[in-house]
């Protein structure tokens, strides 16, 4: 259904997402019993959303603690690695070939350290 990952600034996570990635927003509400706003993330033509949370009352976050990394189908990595550099996305893997494979992964950063892995969608 979702992935959700902690933001400590959800609107600097929703342009990320939204306007450098190109995925769209949509459910987004105030949960005022955690005193914390969530938004919803999704790709097009996909069900799978990345949940946004940002709980007011958290003032410190460690990198990588709470989640591993997740991951979007892209057409192109090496072409998407390129287009996110020039938006000034961190690069955190540049594409590389997993042994036995064919096929071309690489990995980015949020502007929150949560590593994003680019698949190829024909993989």
């Amino acid at each position: 259904m979702h992935t959700c990952i902690n933001v400590k600034d959800l609107e600097k996570s929703i342009h990320f997402y939204r306007d450098i990635l190109g995925l769209r927003l949509g459910r987004r509400r105030e949960i005022p019993e955690n005193n914390a706003e969530i938004a919803f993330i999704l790709g097009e033509g996909s069900d799978v959303a990345i949940e946004l949370t940002y709980w007011r009352d958290k003032k410190e976050y460690v990198e990588g603690d709470y989640l591993d990394h997740i991951a979007l189908g892209v057409k192109d990595v090496e072409a998407t690695v390129e287009d996110l550099r020039e938006k000034g996305v961190e690069i955190a893997m540049e594409p590389f070939s997993l042994k036995g494979s064919t096929s071309k992964i690489a990995f980015i950063k949020d502007p929150d350290g949560i590593w994003i892995e680019l698949v190829p969608l024909s993989r």
